[in-house]
Parts: structure tokens; C-alpha cells; sequence
């Protein structure tokens, strides 16, 4: 369970952000032909039914091998700048992941924004780091006006992620993690519709298995409509997760999972 302090105050902390998180001036900041500031920011879920569907061995710092101790629920992939028409900006800074600054968000940060791999992930200049290091170096750092801190990017991200809770809107549909059961993607979407009034975007597999779920917000994190899922087909599937045999724990890395970020899903260059 998340820290109650944190998740029951999520909605007054995104209120407080809102106003605290005003775009400022940023030094430090390269901007360039191809880096101009964002238009947007992308809240990315991961599904762990999904994400840890292929993983055959195992490693203590891979959230698959101990993903059986909680609920099935979505985790946090990132949160990303966007630009509006397409692409978005990457590694706006020289600036490096000091988990220093996020050790009191570590509790809440282990649980709902795990690393579903092992070994170390590529960051910006072939440096190679934790997932958060990955995530904050690489689409943290492009966050200025708005965010300009690394405690300010993971807090706001876990504050949105508790706010804007997908797993508890698609159980209240009936939408729950089985290895049997189809679902409308129409039903999906409805769903995530009525709760936030604004339409999501997924992301799916093979056979229809919903991989991700993104919502999109404005600079003032006001929840707004994402562009159009191209993905996935009418019925989806959220796969249970399985719990890893106690034969697969190794010390060796797991075989690299394909990133998300590199998948087709991202052809169109919305993140």
C-alpha cells in the first residue's frame, strides 16, 4: 500500500503543484533547433502482467521476481515532455540522477515505479544508469519551465499517478487482470473517459495484451485528450501476473526486454 500520507493527499498535492510549478525562468537549460520547449507532458503506465510476460530468469533488483507480494495494478513507466505535432525532446541537460535527492520517495518509488529488468539501462552520452536515472536524465531534465528539480520530476509523477488512479477506474468497469476474458477497447476507453474526462492512448501486443497506458496533461497538469491509439484491435487483454519460479533467481542479468520506447507504438514519434 502506498504511504497513506502521500496517496490520500495526492489531489491537494497536484493543487499545490499547479500553482507552486509555475513555468520560471531555467538556467542550465539547452535549447536548440532540436530541443525547444515541450507542449505537453505524457503520464506512461506499465502493465506487469504484461511487461513480465517473457521473463525467464530473474535477478533481485527486477520488480517481475517480487511483483507477486502486491495487487495487479498499473506501475509507472515515466513521465515524458512531448511536443505537440511530434517528437519530443531528450537529455536537455547535463545533469545526472542523484537518488540522494528522492531518498524519502524511495518506499512509494520501489513499489509503484519498478525497474522490470536487470543490470543497468542506457542514459544520455552512452552513460549507463538505474531505470530512474534513465528516466529522469533522459525526459526529466526536458521538464523545465515547469519542473526544474529532480525531488519536484518523481514527486509530480507519483502525485499524478495516485490522482489519476487506472487500475481502480477499469476495476470499477468490471476491467480486471484474467487470462481469459476479452475486452472492448471502446469499454477501455469509456471508462478512462468518464473518470478524467479525456481520452487515453494504449499500447498493445501480441493477441491484443494491453503493454502500456498513457495519459496526457497540459503544463498546468490538467488532464487532456492524447492522440489517436493505433496499436491495438477492438477486443484487449490484461494478463494475469504469474509469479516467477524460484529456479529462474540468478545472479546473471535477464535478457534485455524490448524497450517500449523503440517499439512501432511510437512510429507516429509521440514519445
Amino acid at each position: 500500500m502506498a504511504s497513506f500520507t502521500f496517496k490520500a493527499a495526492a489531489q491537494v498535492v497536484l493543487m499545490v503543484l499547479a500553482v507552486t510549478l509555475q513555468p520560471q525562468a531555467a538556467e542550465g537549460l539547452t535549447v536548440g533547433k532540436e530541443q525547444r520547449e515541450f507542449d505537453y507532458f505524457v503520464l506512461a503506465l506499465q502493465w506487469p502482467g504484461s511487461s513480465c510476460r517473457n521473463v525467464s530468469m530473474c535477478c533481485p533488483t527486477n520488480g517481475c521476481c517480487h511483483r507477486a507480494e502486491f495487487p495487479a495494478e498499473f506501475t509507472i513507466h515515466g513521465l515524458w515532455p512531448q511536443y505537440q505535432e511530434k517528437g519530443w525532446p531528450s537529455c536537455c541537460t547535463n545533469e545526472t540522477f542523484n537518488e540522494n535527492e528522492v531518498s524519502s520517495l524511495f518506499e512509494d518509488l520501489d513499489r509503484y515505479w519498478p525497474s522490470y529488468r536487470c543490470g543497468l539501462v542506457s542514459s544520455c552520452d552512452n552513460k549507463k544508469g538505474s531505470f530512474w536515472a534513465h528516466q529522469y536524465e533522459k525526459h526529466g531534465t526536458c521538464g523545465s519551465p515547469v519542473i526544474l528539480h529532480q525531488y519536484d520530476y518523481f514527486f509530480t509523477t507519483l502525485a499524478l499517478f495516485f490522482n489519476y488512479n487506472v487500475t481502480e477506474v477499469l476495476e470499477d468497469a468490471e476491467i480486471v487482470a484474467s487470462d481469459t476474458k476479452k475486452y472492448g477497447i471502446e469499454d477501455v476507453f469509456e471508462a478512462v473517459r468518464s473518470a478524467f474526462k479525456a481520452n487515453p492512448k494504449l499500447s498493445c501486443g501480441k493477441n491484443g495484451i494491453i503493454k502500456e497506458l498513457r495519459l496526457c496533461f497540459d503544463k498546468e497538469f490538467k488532464v487532456i485528450d492524447c492522440d489517436a491509439t493505433k496499436s491495438c484491435p477492438k477486443f484487449v487483454r490484461l494478463p494475469e501476473f504469474h509469479e516467477l519460479p524460484r529456479s529462474t533467481m540468478v545472479k546473471r542479468a535477464i535478457p534485455r526486454m524490448i524497450d517500449v520506447e523503440a517499439t512501432s507504438f511510437f512510429s507516429s514519434n509521440k514519445v
